[in-house]
């Protein structure tokens, strides 16, 4: 029994939200967090590197993948969404492009023409912190589609906050499966 209950202990989850903060102005939806991972900076930059990984970890994204790179040699991304709130359903796709430096950063632009968002722009930054890994994430999103004034922002609001909460101890237990050499 002890090394069942030793066993278990080990493999659960560390993974720990540091902050998150998501706001509503003029349109434009920000949401700012920090989380901190048992798992190395290189093995959790190697879960958000691949946009193939997205579908494993978030419970509104129904499809992504990488793309091939644009004229300008930038990677791109292709991600469907599908996400209810209330009695409002709603998929929306967002294509774009990507800039990274490997194990520090990885930044994701929308491309408007290709999207159902004016803006959604991505940010990603990793830091060694205390044998892990936090990631500082940024998004700032307008998107193209009709939300219900009053109510629709704060059930946005409400629904990125939960899909951070419920994606992070997905994230570490694939981070932690990655292996570097």
């Amino acid at each position: 029994m002890l090394l069942i209950v030793a066993v278990l202990s080990s493999t659960a989850s560390a993974a720990e939200m540091l902050s998150v903060e998501v706001d509503y102005e003029e349109g434009i939806y920000t949401m700012n967090s920090e989380v901190w991972f048992d798992a190395s900076v290189e093995q959790v930059y190697e879960i958000f590197r691949s946009w193939d990984n997205s579908t494993k970890f978030s419970s509104v994204i129904v499809e992504s993948r990488d793309m091939p790179p644009d004229e300008h040699g930038r990677p791109q991304f292709y991600v469907l969404n599908s996400a209810c709130v209330l009695f409002f359903c709603k998929s929306f796709e967002r294509q774009g492009y990507v800039e990274s430096e490997s194990n520090v950063v990885i930044f994701a632009f929308v491309i408007p023409e290709k999207s159902d968002f004016h803006i959604s722009n991505e940010s990603w930054r990793f830091l060694e912190r205390d044998g892990g890994t936090v990631v500082i994430y940024d998004f700032e999103m307008q998107p193209k589609f009709w939300i219900p004034p009053g109510i629709g922002p704060y059930l946005i609001k409400r629904k990125l906050r939960k899909n951070v909460d419920s994606a992070v101890d997905r994230i570490e237990v694939l981070a932690k499966a990655v292996s570097i050499e």
